[in-house]
């Protein structure tokens, strides 16, 4: 890093790309006290020392106008997002806003690993591993077939149907390495005998264009979904299982296309664990507490499902609500709250693009303090509620970490509980 030059100091200050949004992100509050640096785990990381960045360094060389160096860093990519530094900031400094900028201002063929490859094919062909469509929609047809032989007779995949009541997006991962796990939530479908529908064209549910500050792609992917759902005249958006995906969709929702929701059109949009929650709590689904009777639970709280949501939008809504599910699923005697739970949970350490991207020591040593807050519960099941942390907590810190535990989706514990009517 070059040292800073004072005699062109205003000058950079004036000319910085950062100059807008260090206002837009009530930089002028900043007290420089460090809070946003003593709340991030990426603070003395062994893996990042050659850089030796943390929060108030890189918010200081922004407002400094080092831009280059910023946006040169490898900081503003191991950085998962998860706003634990705006969460300590007592001046509310929007810190993630300038680590987007950064990220933003890096050519294309310089973002680190696969992200931008996985935004181009999304774009290209609807889905970020380039599945043809008839290859897909064959796929969702004979899984259909399997789960109605397994247990939900009767059951068809219904592509393309018009005037459900529901619209679900797919994973790409899922369809691509993990077809089976997509069976957890049509079992659940089948079960409450929801009249859904999901899409063959432009289906992929996560957000690559987030992770990798590419907003306009962002808005494009959000644009299709709700094209999806007006085309086959669906009347509810389950917003996506991916914490990513469900915030950087929600955002585009509610800056760009808030008009095609609300009485008016007769659309609107929640969170999956809205609909859980409505389907037990109504009776539709029924579910054995047995299963799971000698398990000691803890839950994992998705960065992005709830600290950012609150953060952006000023929404708690979803803090309780797993924890409600769980309790239909469970003796919650056998629950366990981590020890930074809720708005002040740890981040998986695999957020913003990180599971597929590069860094795999950075996201692991990022990961060693949620996986001491799961080792300190004495929890064998841990339940999460984004496929990112999942698959970082199951293939990446159990292992790393020695974790005697299983990993579920809330969504495959409930399919797993669920009984089903002959």
């Amino acid at each position: 890093m070059q040292p800073l030059d004072l005699a062109n100091f205003s000058e950079r200050r004036q000319k910085s790309i950062f100059r807008d949004i260090l206002s837009e992100s009530h930089m002028q509050a900043c007290f420089t006290c460090g809070t946003c640096s003593g709340g991030c785990p990426l603070t003395g990381m062994e893996s990042s020392k050659d850089e030796g960045l943390d929060a108030r360094k890189v918010i200081r060389m922004a407002a400094f106008g080092m831009d280059q160096e910023v946006i040169d860093s490898r900081f503003v990519w191991i950085c998962t997002g998860c706003q634990r530094c705006e969460i300590g900031c007592p001046m509310g400094v929007k810190l993630v806003k300038v680590w987007m900028a950064a990220k933003a201002a890096r050519p294309r063929e310089k973002v680190p690993g696969v992200l931008h490859k996985g935004v181009d094919m999304v774009l290209k062909t609807g889905n970020n591993m380039g599945i043809p469509e008839d290859d897909y929609v064959t796929l969702l047809e004979e899984l259909g077939e399997e789960l109605a032989e397994e247990c939900c007779p009767g059951f068809v995949t219904p592509v393309e149907k018009v005037g459900a009541d529901y619209i679900h997006f797919q994973n790409s991962k899922e369809a691509y390495a993990e077809p089976d796990d997509m069976k957890w939530w049509w079992k659940i479908f089948h079960a409450a005998k929801v009249n859904w529908t999901t899409s063959a064209k432009n289906w992929e549910s996560v957000d690559w264009g987030i992770f990798t500050a590419n907003m306009e792609a962002s808005k494009e992917i959000a644009r299709r979904k709700v094209e999806n759902m007006k085309r086959l005249k669906a009347r509810t958006f389950i917003l996506p299982d991916c914490g990513g995906a469900s915030y950087g969709t929600r955002i585009n929702l509610e800056k760009h296309f808030k008009h095609e929701f609300g009485p008016e059109t007769g659309h609107n949009y929640v969170y999956f664990f809205d609909v859980l929650l409505k389907w037990l709590e109504e009776g539709r689904l029924k579910v054995d507490k047995s299963v799971h009777a000698d398990r000691i639970v803890t839950w994992h709280d998705s960065c992005k499902h709830m600290r950012s949501v609150y953060l952006t939008f000023g929404d708690d809504s979803n803090l309780e609500k797993p924890r409600k599910i769980l309790s239909y699923l469970m003796d919650m005697a056998n629950f366990r709250e981590m020890a930074h739970n809720r708005l002040e949970s740890y981040c998986c350490g695999a957020g913003s693009g990180n599971w597929p991207g590069p860094f795999e020591k950075e996201k692991t040593e990022h990961g060693s303090f949620k996986a001491e807050d799961i080792r300190a519960t004495g929890a064998d099941l841990v339940i999460a509620g984004c496929s990112n942390c999942r698959d970082q907590i199951m293939k990446n810190l159990k292992p790393k970490f020695n974790l005697d535990i299983e990993v579920k989706y809330i969504w495959e514990m409930l399919a797993d509980a669920l009984i089903l009517e002959e």
